[in-house]
């Protein structure tokens, strides 16, 4: 399983994006499992900057490293921050707003376990 995890509101999101991206690297259940996830530039474009990390998470205890790891970033953080959490596959998302959050953990393992549970599926196309 991969997740996609981008901030959503912060200062500067691209700085806190950074900030996770060498934060988790430093985890050694994630260590080489976490990438900056760069979009290719459009026509015109001299390059682009990172909109969001890719996770790989494998079976274990992977998910609650994360989730651990994340909620200690996030508890650490000086301003307001939201991120999601995507799965990459079946593309189902949850938001994560930190200003309000008790215990930022047991949520964010709550949810990476659901994401994970749940079976993926293909999404449906949408006509028009």
């Amino acid at each position: 399983m991969a997740v996609r995890i981008r901030v959503l509101e912060a200062r500067d999101q691209h700085e806190e994006l950074r900030s996770l991206h060498q934060w988790l690297s430093l985890e050694d259940e994630l260590r080489g499992q976490v990438s900056l996830d760069q979009p290719a530039p459009r026509p015109g474009e001299m390059g682009t900057l990172a909109d969001a990390l890719v996770v790989a998470l494998s079976a274990g205890g992977a998910v609650t490293v994360l989730a651990r790891s994340l909620s200690v970033w996030l508890q650490q953080r000086h301003s307001d921050i939201t991120v999601e959490i995507e799965d990459d596959g079946s593309q189902r998302r949850v938001t994560v707003d930190a200003k309000r959050i008790q215990n930022p953990e047991e949520v964010l393992r709550s949810a990476l376990q659901q994401l994970e549970a749940q079976p993926s599926e293909a999404r449906p196309e949408q006509g028009g």
